[in-house]
């Protein structure tokens, strides 16, 4: 049994300012799983940055993580598929940029890196994805697109088996997670103007925020967030 903390960060999109500071306040131990609920790529300033970060996390942490829906984007885009056009509007512009502006350039290990995030991750007490699951379904039998798509919000019930869900993918503009029975919700909005990058401690129930701007908004507990 891992004697370290299971801390999960939410959606990066290429904010590596944000994470940077984060990091730097979680002090990170080789004894800590750290899982990452995916959308590491896109809009924010820095997205090569930001997966340099996590190749070099894999070494120094038991690393994880989750693909999201802009990483399932960017790769259809490179493959010519149908999110070719559109992905550029959602921050694929943003993504390119900061490898140079071409697909060719990016290196072979980051591609391989965003190709081999996980669908979920579930543990004894916990269940991580990137959006919303399904309530009444075993996790072997959710829906990829849903995994990656769905939105969480009042009408969310939690999953049948009494383990809690962490998630992103619903960004909240206000820059605070969204706490519900059974589920926390921790993409934040890191690159919107009242935003924050956020880290959850999730046996401690401890919430840890950055800013782009590299504020350190500091720890809360979790109980401080729920409405």
């Amino acid at each position: 049994m891992n004697a370290g903390r299971t801390l999960a960060i939410g959606d990066i999109h290429g904010c590596d300012t944000a994470l940077v500071t984060l990091l730097h306040e979680l002090k990170i131990t080789p004894d800590d799983t750290l899982i990452v609920l995916g959308d590491i790529v896109d809009r924010g300033p820095d997205t090569k940055r930001c997966v340099e970060i996590m190749l070099d996390l894999q070494k120094s942490c038991q690393f994880r993580h989750i693909m999201g829906n802009h990483e399932e984007m960017m790769l259809d885009a490179m493959a010519d598929g149908e999110w070719k056009t559109p992905w550029m509007r959602h921050g694929g512009q943003e993504m390119l940029e900061s490898y140079g502006g071409a697909f060719d350039v990016i290196p072979e290990s980051h591609l391989n890196f965003l190709r081999s995030g996980e669908g979920y991750i579930e543990t004894e007490t916990t269940i991580f994805s990137h959006a919303a699951i399904r309530s009444d379904r075993p996790l072997d039998t959710q829906d990829k697109h849903w995994l990656r798509w769905s939105r969480i919000g009042p009408h969310c019930q939690p999953h049948y088996s009494g383990k809690r869900v962490i998630c992103g993918h619903t960004a909240q503009a206000s820059g605070l997670p969204l706490v519900l029975p059974g589920w926390v919700c921790i993409d934040t909005h890191a690159c919107g103007e009242n935003g924050a990058l956020t880290a959850i401690d999730v046996d401690n129930d401890l919430i840890y925020q950055a800013e782009e701007n590299g504020h350190y908004r500091g720890c809360y507990p979790l109980e401080d967030y729920i409405g």
